[in-house]
């Protein structure tokens, strides 16, 4: 009876070795028969960008689609398989309209998504003023809020939303951009309306405004102070003539000035 039992226990140890030795093998072979399955389904199906008109645009608001899919670096046939959703975002988002892209990507049917975010002209850029009166200023294109160039040619077919913001700036140098930043957090903010930022001329700073023309000098860590010293000369247009006035000057905001005309 002894003898028997232990060969029974002997045969069941063997079979769960023998299971223990296989599941490896069955489980490499059906990760292997997926794979497979998986590589045979790939090439079976044709997941190609043939057309800019598989990509679909989410996000605009400003910028018309087209004008968009203009934008998106890819050369047609495209392989799905083959596009870096990350380096296509990077690519948009180096483009001055698009602050932000996602990029997503659907195999069936073969398309892209692509969701963006823009960037909102807040300001009319202008050539400097010409010596000649007549002969007008050119518009350039736009600033942001954070002082990137949109160029003008981004804006040719725009959306109907679109509206040409009215604060226009002169003389603007890429070198301006932290600047502009600053500058604008308290422009747009001011309670005496500001028309124009006039930057032809780096050592003094000029804002032409509903009380005219405003010198503020070349140190812009002042603006705050200026711009309220300007708040409270709202009423002076009741005590002097504005005709009369060649422009207010606040290079020192603690200070106050103007120049009357001679």
């Amino acid at each position: 009876m002894t003898s028997y039992t232990n060969s029974e226990d002997k045969t069941n140890w063997r079979s769960k070795l023998q299971d223990q030795l296989l599941m490896p093998i069955w489980r490499t072979l059906l990760v292997t028969g997926m794979t497979g399955c998986f590589i045979w389904g790939i090439t079976l199906y044709d997941w190609t960008l043939y057309t800019s008109a598989q990509i679909q645009i989410e996000g605009d608001e400003l910028l018309s689609k087209d004008g968009i899919r203009e934008l998106i670096p890819l050369s047609y046939p495209k392989s799905l398989l083959r596009l870096s959703t990350e380096k296509l975002s990077q690519q948009l988002e180096s483009t001055a309209p698009i602050a932000k892209a996602l990029v997503t990507r659907q195999l069936i049917p073969p398309s892209l998504t692509i969701e963006i975010e823009e960037r909102r002209p807040i300001a009319i850029v202008l050539s400097s003023k010409p010596s000649d009166p007549l002969s007008g200023q050119e518009e350039l294109g736009f600033l942001d809020q954070s002082g990137i160039f949109l160029p003008k040619s981004f804006y040719t077919e725009v959306s109907p939303n679109f509206q040409l913001p009215t604060l226009k700036v002169t003389g603007y140098r890429e070198g301006d951009r932290r600047s502009w930043f600053q500058i604008y957090q308290f422009v747009h903010r001011s309670t005496v309306e500001i028309f124009e930022v006039d930057w032809q001329n780096p050592s003094n700073l000029i804002l032409w405004t509903e009380l005219g023309k405003v010198y503020l000098g070349a140190d812009i860590s002042q603006i705050g102070a200026q711009l309220a010293v300007l708040a409270q000369m709202v009423k002076l247009p009741e005590l002097l003539d504005p005709s009369k006035i060649d422009y207010l000057d606040l290079t020192n905001p603690r200070s106050p000035g103007i120049q009357l005309l001679q």
